[in-house]
């Protein structure tokens, strides 16, 4: 009887048995809304060894591609061989400290009426009661990004993030970059990219209130940036012009041509399915112009940059990497795929960061490499941080010349010798077009 390996933890493979029940025995919550029959389309995995010793796919599977899977319909047809999946919502490692830049507060919604005993919506059109206090208003900023998403949920009276929230982007079925993505969705399943986000988000947010021991209902309030691919998907609307010349999102198009007076989008909690207080609003943030998107907009908001009187550059590095250069008065604007690379694509044993992922590598003077793994688990790959240490380690030891190449000739280094990971000319060839 072979091992079933799921987020590096080892089981014994049993005949029939379906991921799920793997996932089920070490306690691992898989996402899931339709009883596991295959309707909700929300236990997805990704299946990294041993697909061919799995039952065939389904017709539930249909909207899936290579070798990713439903943990319920995917059963153990040959136990005799090995299996390694993981579920797509592992724990990233993100910064979660930074510079604090204090803002006033002006939340949209408030306590009201004559004891407070409201909560009030400062419309368009003027404060609204929409529903009873309930002991604290919240509201939640969600940046979705192509390879993690983040959610913050923040307290409105007060200002302060309780409780954050990361996970990996669930689309990554439908292609690790945005060009991908954007085909995906043009085909027989679009929709299904903004199904599996909404899901997702809506699991996250119920770890989140049994956690705090809080309800749905008392968020009012989701403010959501992502590049312009990422926004559009998540709000339902086509992102097949920005996939050809002159990459523009439909909504650029109408405010471009004075059909819409901004490029920010608002709509409510149940239009978009989102399990939060029914009329609570869900915001995204403007666009700037093509990949340039809301999260850009929101870097720029929260480097103060309207009142830099000096020039700042900001750098926003990621699958989709925005630079802007300027200050109050005048800004230029770029972005360029910086990933997949640095995020586990175009690099053989590249990975996004999470348990399993090198993060920090020191090169001795015998040339071996010491490594620093995200979890403390052996090491299954590399992500971003990691091959940048790598790559300045073997620049810094005179390993690798400044054209990449090995110095004694070699066509690869291996930087984990337990478990042979290895970075070849291939690979920092990738890494260098990033």
């Amino acid at each position: 009887m072979s091992p079933v390996f799921l987020n590096s933890k080892r089981l014994d493979s049993k005949k029939d048995d379906s991921l799920f029940d793997f996932a089920d025995s070490l306690s691992i919550r898989v996402p899931t809304s339709c009883g596991r029959t295959g309707e909700c389309h929300e236990c997805i995995v990704e299946v990294r060894r041993g697909a061919n010793a799995l039952t065939p796919p389904t017709d539930s599977e249909k909207f899936l591609r290579g070798n990713y899977r439903l943990a319920c319909q995917a059963l153990v047809a040959d136990p005799s061989a090995d299996i390694d999946f993981s579920v797509l919502r592992r724990q990233p490692r993100i910064l979660t400290s930074g510079t604090r830049r204090d803002v006033k507060l002006h939340p949209a919604y408030t306590r009201g009426g004559k004891d407070g005993e409201n909560v009030v919506f400062d419309g368009p059109d003027g404060p609204i009661t929409i529903d009873t206090y309930r002991g604290a208003i919240y509201g939640i900023a969600a940046d979705l990004g192509t390879t993690t998403v983040v959610l913050n949920l923040v307290d409105l009276e007060s200002g302060e993030t309780v409780y954050t929230a990361s996970f990996e982007n669930p689309q990554r079925f439908g292609g690790s970059d945005i060009m991908n993505r954007i085909t995906y969705d043009g085909g027989p399943d679009a929709g299904e990219l903004q199904a599996v986000m909404v899901s997702s988000i809506n699991f996250e947010i119920g770890e989140m209130v049994r956690a705090l021991k809080i309800r749905r209902r008392q968020i009012y309030e989701i403010v959501a940036v992502g590049n312009t691919t990422m926004r559009e998907l998540f709000f339902g609307i086509d992102v097949q012009s920005i996939g050809t010349r002159p990459y523009k999102s439909t909504i650029e198009d109408e405010f471009r041509a004075h059909k819409r007076p901004n490029m920010s989008l608002s709509t409510t909690a149940v239009k978009l399915g989102l399990r939060i207080h029914p009329k609570a609003t869900v915001y995204g943030g403007p666009l700037i112009a093509s990949h340039l998107g809301a999260d850009v907009a929101a870097d720029l908001l929260a480097l103060g940059m309207e009142d830099r009187t000096e020039p700042v550059i900001l750098i926003d590095v990621g699958t989709n990497t925005e630079v802007v250069v300027g200050y109050n008065e005048r800004l230029l604007a770029a972005s360029c795929p910086a990933g997949p690379a640095f995020e586990g694509g175009q690099v053989t044993y590249g990975m996004p960061g999470y348990d399993g992922a090198v993060e920090k590598v020191a090169i001795d003077d015998r040339g071996e490499a010491k490594s620093t793994v995200i979890g403390d688990v052996e090491p299954i790959g590399i992500c971003g941080s990691g091959l940048i240490d790598l790559l300045a380690e073997l620049r810094r030891t005179g390993l690798m010349n400044e054209l990449g190449r090995f110095t004694d000739d070699s066509d690869e280094y291996e930087f984990s010798k337990s478990n042979k990971l290895t970075i070849s000319r291939a690979d920092i060839s990738a890494l260098a077009q990033a």
